[in-house]
């Protein structure tokens, strides 16, 4: 019964919040108010972040109308360590009255389709990523509880629909995006804008800065283990494990011996992970700006995750372990491009082959006979890719 009622009062609030903003939208807009939004505000981040840091730098006199939507139980965190961002947070009245009045909104994932925007609202979807699996329409079969897969298509359509503009960083990127959300307005075809700093900061000097800061040492090799995030592998229902697929004995025996390993985790498992015995040279890292780990970095190390976009724009080696590549076989033929083909870099499936990768990355500083694939990976994926995205954004919208 109780659950019942906390249905009945929740399906209330949002048909209040509903006819509020019904009424909010007639309003006109407000110059230059911005509101900006990361993942639905889980924080300030992403493409919204890149964007938001160069219009202060552009126009420092539009702060004042510039905010971040943020969740109601981030804020504090949030508004610790951002103090000079103006926040809302999400659903509040504050909130409610600013996205209804907003010159723009700039996010990088979906609104509610309930929730309507004035139509003098210009949105601009920076989206999150390139690509790798299947999106929107092109989800054959869509297994999300109570929703069907004809009905998940429509409500794409209708929320790409609304889109004025959407980035795109690539050309690979716009042509699957055009059909996947069936996007019919102006593309900006710009690079993506969080990439930014992989160009502007990627100097010995920063680099040098950057591993002081982050690891207490200037001077030491690191490596980046980001895996993707395997939400089948449970111990029940909200609790999570991971479990290394390699031996951290082995893995420290294959590189030199001023080598740090971080590790890259899904949130739900940073605590998660037995490192005991290795605690100074391996270093959990789930909460920090993922550029920066990525700046730090001489090799990463990933399997399916699309973070092998974003850290090519570096020009580093990249060693791809998918240890569970059986598994992930039906997975793999949902993917846009030729994973086994078109990865820049080598593909081990075994823990030894991994260790001599590691043994061969060590000697060479890179993994020989891969530069006509890692070439080709650049010109297909990063080539809009300048360092400048975040300007060219802006430009495209008219500030």
């Amino acid at each position: 019964m109780r659950h019942k009622i906390e249905q009945v009062g929740k399906i209330g609030v949002r048909y209040l919040l509903i006819l509020i903003n019904e009424i909010l939208i007639h309003f006109p807009v407000k110059t230059h108010l911005i509101v900006f939004e990361s993942f639905n505000g889980g924080d300030i981040n992403d493409n919204p972040a890149a964007i938001y840091r160069e219009l202060c730098r552009t126009h420092p006199e539009y702060q004042k109308t510039l905010y971040f939507g943020i969740k109601g139980h981030r804020l504090a965190q949030v508004k610790k360590e951002n103090p000079d961002i103006q926040l809302l947070r999400r659903w509040s009245f504050k909130w409610i009255w600013m996205v209804a009045r907003a010159d723009y909104w700039v996010f990088n994932s979906r609104m509610p389709l309930w929730w309507h925007k004035n139509s003098h609202t210009t949105y601009v979807q920076t989206w999150h990523g390139t690509p790798l699996k299947k999106l929107g329409i092109d989800i054959a079969q869509v297994e999300i509880p109570g929703i069907s897969t004809a009905a998940y298509h429509a409500n794409f359509q209708k929320e790409a629909h609304r889109w004025d503009y959407l980035i795109a960083p690539n050309a690979y990127s716009e042509q699957i995006f055009r059909r996947a959300f069936d996007f019919q307005n102006t593309f900006i075809r710009s690079g993506y804008p969080r990439n930014d700093i992989l160009y502007h900061q990627n100097n010995s000097a920063n680099i040098q800065l950057l591993k002081q800061h982050l690891l207490g040492q200037s001077n030491t090799k690191v490596i980046l283990y980001a895996p993707t995030w395997r939400d089948d592998d449970f111990i029940y229902k909200g609790r999570y494990r991971f479990d290394l697929p390699f031996s951290l004995t082995k893995f420290f025996k294959a590189v030199s011996s001023d080598t740090i390993l971080i590790i890259r985790p899904h949130y739900l498992v940073k605590d998660k992970i037995n490192i005991h015995g290795f605690e100074d040279r391996v270093k959990i890292m789930a909460d920090t700006d993922i550029n920066q780990l990525y700046l730090i970095s001489d090799l990463l190390i990933t399997d399916y995750s699309s973070v092998m976009f974003d850290y090519s724009n570096l020009q580093r080696p990249m060693l791809f372990f998918p240890y569970d590549l059986d598994h992930y076989a039906n997975e793999l033929r949902g993917f846009y491009f030729d994973y086994l083909k078109e990865c820049p870099g080598p593909i081990v499936t075994s823990k030894e082959a991994f260790y001599q990768a590691l043994k061969t990355f060590d000697q060479k500083g890179k993994f020989p006979n891969y530069d006509a694939q890692f070439e080709a990976f650049q010109n297909k994926f990063n080539s809009w890719e300048q360092g400048a995205a975040s300007k060219t954004v802006l430009q495209a919208i008219g500030l």
